[in-house]
């Protein structure tokens, strides 16, 4: 195992995984209260904010899927991340003011405010669920590759994987998760600018032959409207929209960030930042996955049969690049799933803690310094084994970013539902959301048992939200309180 992968690419790892734990050590002590440990003290600086915004959710899923999906599919995921400044504005007029006015912890303390105790229970709970789904995802993608890279066992990849994203988020906190996130940004968008050269070097003809292979092979024929089952411009467009406002606007992982921002203004440019490197970064990933497809078209032979779409990226980077390079790219996929990983096991104890533990306290006291941190850090360690855990479901599932739209459609789309109701009017109600949430679900489970591959799953999430606010309002209307 350690010698196909080499000593030079294992000490570039390591040397990686070490510099991440000691970052975590680092910021350990000045974790003396709640909102130091989950807020960082709500002291942070606006551009390290965008640079983890953009970390935390693109996980491997995205580093290795988006490349796999153009390789195998088309180019239309770029229509789809070019909403990203379509929604930028939305966010900062119509969510982070109202979070920032009210001085949250967590986005769900807006629904307790608006809707009450028990909209907050379910709505959180809904997070939790679609969180720890999709935290068993980001660790299997660079386990995965780690496996291919290196010939080690999948499991035991796995359990590495978890065990070390884990390690330092427990120690430092979201200051942690943050300046972490900070060097995996800069070591995310090197690897991909690594991954374009060799291959504008390695393709015959370079760039204009990368374009005319795809061209040719179809991969630009993304406008045809009528076919719900591929991924096209219009379905990339409406879905991404609708994601990139849940993500961003109502998604625990995202909010607890700006949270952190010092002042409102770094948090509108937080926000324009992270959506510019949203297109930026993502269409690099496109052009690597046409680029990959092309090199293979060239060289055929160079191609193993055993390898799959989703193991493209880590093949080439293992066969392709020389020894350093290659360790350095590993290092990315790592990068960008512990960027992912630390930041969900952070916001999901962030949520237990605030919405769960806290409200059913007997009575109001004073934060018991201590307690409430070991409580954090606790917790933050459980939900990390629980990830890892999921890990091994997710492997058994296969295509990654079909798995990552199903769990976004069944989970995340009601609950930017109620967010978007109690903002844009005073009459929503949660018997009313409730309602339409359940049409939404119930909904989407049939359409992910029966439609197949005649429904590409991106449209799950715009449906479901769609009859969440529609049947929501509704109910709301004829049901009022």
């Amino acid at each position: 195992m350690i010698a196909e992968f080499g000593a030079l690419n294992t000490a570039i790892l390591a040397g990686y995984l070490v510099g991440m734990v000691l970052i975590g050590l680092f910021l350990a002590g000045r974790q003396r209260t709640t909102e130091d440990y989950f807020l960082a003290g709500r002291n942070m600086p606006w551009l390290a904010v965008g640079m983890s915004m953009f970390a935390s959710l693109t996980s491997a899923t995205t580093y290795m899927g988006v490349p796999a999906f153009a390789y195998e599919h088309n180019v239309a995921m770029i229509f789809g991340v070019a909403m990203s400044p379509v929604a930028a504005p939305v966010l900062a007029r119509l969510f982070y003011p109202v979070y920032r006015r009210h001085h949250v912890t967590t986005s769900y303390e807006y629904i307790l405010l608006r809707y009450g105790r028990g909209a907050r229970a379910v709505v959180s709970a809904l997070f939790v669920l679609g969180r720890l789904g999709w935290l068993g995802i980001v660790i299997y993608a660079p386990a995965m590759a780690l496996s291919v890279a290196s010939g080690m066992s999948l499991p035991l990849a796995v359990v590495l994987m978890g065990l070390l994203a884990m390690t330092y988020t427990v120690l430092g906190g979201l200051s942690a998760v943050i300046w972490t996130d900070v060097v995996q940004f800069v070591i995310l968008l090197s690897g991909a600018i690594w991954l374009i050269a060799s291959l504008v070097v390695h393709v015959p003809g370079g760039t204009p032959q990368i374009l005319r292979t795809a061209v040719q092979a179809g991969k630009f024929e993304v406008f045809d409207w009528t076919d719900l089952g591929q991924l096209t411009a219009l379905s990339a467009m409406i879905g991404w929209f609708f994601v990139f406002l849940n993500d961003y606007g109502t998604d625990q992982v995202t909010v607890q960030r700006l949270l952190a921002v010092r002042t409102d203004r770094g948090v509108v440019q937080a926000i324009a930042f992270n959506a510019v490197n949203d297109v930026l970064i993502n269409g690099m990933l496109i052009f690597i996955g046409i680029g990959m497809f092309a090199y293979f078209r060239a060289f055929p032979d160079r191609l193993s049969s055993g390898v799959d779409t989703d193991g493209m990226l880590p093949f080439y980077i293992m066969h392709r690049l020389p020894p350093g390079v290659s360790g350095l790219m590993v290092t990315a996929i790592f990068a960008a799933a512990m960027s992912s990983v630390d930041s969900g096991i952070n916001s999901l104890a962030t949520v237990i803690v605030n919405d769960w533990i806290k409200p059913v306290r007997r009575a109001d006291r004073a934060e018991s310094l201590s307690h409430d941190v070991t409580l954090a850090r606790v917790l933050t360690l459980g939900l990390g084994l629980l990830a890892t855990g999921a890990a091994f479901y997710a492997a058994r599932i296969g295509n990654i970013v079909r798995m990552w739209m199903n769990i976004v459609g069944l989970f995340a789309a009601p609950v930017l539902g109620i967010f978007v109701l109690g903002l844009l009017t005073r009459r929503a109600t949660f018997r009313g959301w409730l309602v339409g949430a359940g049409c939404a679900v119930g909904v989407t489970v049939f359409l992910q048992q029966t439609a197949g591959d005649a429904l590409m799953a991106i449209w799950l999430f715009p449906l479901s939200f769609l009859v969440t606010t529609v049947v929501g309002y509704a109910v709301s209307r004829l049901l009022p309180v």
